[in-house]
């Protein structure tokens, strides 16, 4: 079977975490900080590490449920719309937390869509489990 939607999500997923990563070691090498956010004495560092941490640790869960969802044979809509929350979410997350304070829905938003996709196909994965009993 092939999971060609979930392919595109993730390669592009993939570019934005590498592009967030790049980001937070371009910012250490010129405060000539090797690890950590210079002990908060940088908030711009530590912005950028948490844009890069939050990415992080919601990608995967997101991928994973998406090429679940994939493989249980939904319409390439349905895909769309879930991977398509997914980047959305997590290019707008970032671009909230770098306005400083004045992007703050870009932020919210972000969030909200990231959440929407993750539960989306996580409800659609307890659907076809339980419709298996």
């Amino acid at each position: 079977m092939l999971v060609t939607v979930t392919a595109l999500y993730a390669g592009l997923l993939a570019l934005l975490l590498l592009c967030l990563g790049l980001r937070v070691s371009f910012k250490r090498i010129r405060a000539n900080i090797s690890l950590g956010d210079g002990e908060g004495k940088l908030p711009e560092l530590r912005a950028a590490i948490r844009m890069h941490s939050n990415a992080a640790e919601t990608i995967p869960i997101g991928l994973i449920l998406l090429l679940l969802v994939e493989m249980l044979g939904y319409s390439a809509y349905i895909l769309h719309g879930i991977g398509g929350a997914l980047l959305l979410g997590r290019i707008l997350h970032p671009l909230g937390l770098a306005g400083n304070g004045r992007h703050f829905w870009a932020r919210r938003l972000g969030m909200i869509l990231t959440a929407l996709a993750i539960i989306a196909a996580a409800l659609l994965c307890l659907l076809s489990a339980a419709s298996s009993f």
